[in-house]
């Protein structure tokens, strides 16, 4: 029991001399710690998102086939974008087909009337298309033309028209087997 005339001692500022002697001090963390603990976070969160847009937003992949040649040569790494759902006429995309991802361009859309002629003419819609296309583009026997491609469909020719397999050999691909459109390429001598 404590005497009425004993007063309260006040006590020590945390840091010097008489606190230490009032209890035991916590361990201070040292910075070399904090600092480590700072770094491994903010690489997790650098990896969860690149993570993300790696997976969900874009789409690297590595060109194999001349099918595309010129304008995407064998060995070209390809950035498409994944958000993209709208394909228009002349876009370069990225595909599925038989567990394999292949670069086409995308020729018509559905609800158009492409049609290929034996002397390699190609028209959608009544309208001829060359657009810089070096090669001819002959029928092959799968598909009849004109040819009306479905809705939710998109028929995708390569731009080295005489050895691509494409729409021609097995008809037009679904807008859910299109993984991406491009939207830049590196080419496989400048790396």
């Amino acid at each position: 029991m404590k005497e009425p005339n004993e007063a309260l001692a006040p006590e020590a500022p945390p840091g010097t001399p008489e606190a230490n002697l009032s209890g035991p001090a916590k361990p201070e963390k040292s910075p070399l710690l904090r600092e480590a603990r700072s770094l491994a976070v903010r690489l997790a969160v650098f990896a969860a998102v690149l993570w993300v847009l790696l997976t969900q937003v874009y789409l690297v992949t590595q060109v194999s086939g001349n099918e595309m040649f010129p304008a995407v040569k064998d060995g070209d790494l390809v950035l498409g974008c994944r958000l993209e759902k709208d394909y228009a006429k002349n876009d370069v995309v990225v595909y599925e087909r038989s567990g394999t991802l292949r670069v086409g361009r995308v020729l018509a859309r559905g609800g158009d009337i492409v049609t290929l002629s034996e002397s390699g003419v190609v028209e959608v819609n009544g309208s001829a298309q060359g657009g810089g296309i070096l090669y001819p583009t002959y029928p092959k026997s799968l598909l009849s033309y004109p040819y009306a491609v479905p809705e939710d469909s998109v028929f995708i020719l390569g731009d080295c028209r005489t050895q691509a397999e494409d729409s021609r050999d097995f008809g037009p691909v679904q807008c859910s087997a299109v993984k991406a459109k491009v939207i830049t390429l590196i080419r496989r001598r400048g790396l």
